[in-house]
């Protein structure tokens, strides 16, 4: 078995302002650079043999502090714009709060959590799955498959699209699937086809610094 470690990046400036990021590129809050130094104490303890990344500096910063964290320094690294967060188009920048209450709060949770809710100039989930998931299978699963250790450092609905298809989480049960931020998530990945099994693992609570 090979280990696939899902990474979502660290709360960013706009996170702990509560606002849509997508696509806009910002960075870690101070928080979330801790909370990346917490997801990596997580990962002690193992090899890990390479690391794909997200384009967005948000991801790029937490695989930085998880190396420093790990004291790793040579380790390939990968970085794509396919493990991009999802793009909420018209809504980007907004405040979330706000947005739900013009919306309601059922359109709000279909616009957030929905699987297939269009957005204007924007992707769903179902769009992000589109492009995440023949990557991971193009490009990441054949390393898994060579028995490969991988981390993947990446956002809340691209890490939620790769889960449906590892989980094979049903369209109308992944509005319950959600990752913290900083949060790691571990799946033994078999080198040869059959299931998966996975574990989330909560942040440490007492981080090196």
């Amino acid at each position: 078995m090979a280990l696939l470690a899902l990474i979502r990046h660290g709360e960013s400036e706009w996170n702990a302002q509560n606002l849509w990021t997508g696509w806009t590129d910002i960075p870690l809050s101070e928080k979330g650079k801790e909370e990346a130094r917490r997801a990596a104490g997580q990962l002690r303890g193992r090899t890990w043999d390479i690391i794909f990344q997200s384009d967005l500096i948000r991801a790029q910063q937490t695989t930085d502090e998880i190396l420093k964290m790990l004291d790793i320094s040579d380790i390939s690294i990968i970085t794509s714009d396919a493990l991009r967060e999802r793009d909420y188009g018209i809504f980007t920048g907004k405040n979330k709060l706000e947005v739900e209450k013009n919306l309601g709060e059922e359109e709000y949770r279909k616009l957030r959590r929905g699987w297939d809710q269009p957005v204007e100039n924007g992707e769903s989930l179902k769009q992000v799955y589109a492009r995440v998931v023949p990557y991971f299978q193009k490009e990441i699963e054949p390393r898994l498959r060579e028995g490969k250790n991988v981390i993947i450092s990446a956002h809340g609905n691209s890490l939620r699209a790769l889960l449906k298809y590892l989980e094979n989480i049903p369209d109308e049960k992944i509005a319950d699937v959600e990752l913290a931020t900083g949060e790691a998530k571990i799946i033994s990945f078999p080198t040869e086809p059959a299931g998966y099994t996975s574990q989330s693992v909560p942040p440490d609570p007492s981080p090196q610094t």
